[in-house]
């Protein structure tokens, strides 16, 4: 398999192609994880896309189309960066230095809380 192949390859053309919103509001995005073996993908937005209010509805349609379209997505973890930065750390738990780490799977729905005071 050649890296443009590659399940993470094939994820960031279908991030491009399925949600041009993100680039063309400012946003980025980058896939930091796409295994392939256990299913498992880590998508990280930022640039404008950090403290922007549409943010978490962008994240939970990235976890249900991507797991609906890649049939070997299995679990899909998008993280929104309040400050604009990147280079996070794959492992790097939920809500630590201005990271919010939004979580969910196949089927699941991934909602945050509308009563949510940190967007």
């Amino acid at each position: 398999m050649t890296d443009d192949d590659s399940l993470k390859a094939r994820v960031e053309k279908w991030l491009t192609g399925q949600m041009p919103i993100i680039s063309m509001h400012g946003g980025e995005s980058a896939v930091q994880k796409a295994d392939p073996e256990s299913g498992e993908v880590v998508v990280e937005l930022g640039g404008a896309c950090s403290g922007c209010a549409i943010s978490p509805r962008t994240a939970q349609n990235i976890k249900i189309d991507l797991a609906k379209d890649f049939e070997a997505v299995e679990d899909v973890t998008v993280r929104v960066a309040e400050d604009g930065t990147s280079g996070w750390d794959v492992d790097q738990p939920e809500s630590v230095m201005g990271i919010d780490r939004n979580e969910g799977g196949r089927g699941g729905r991934g909602e945050g809380s509308p009563n949510s005071d940190h967007f």
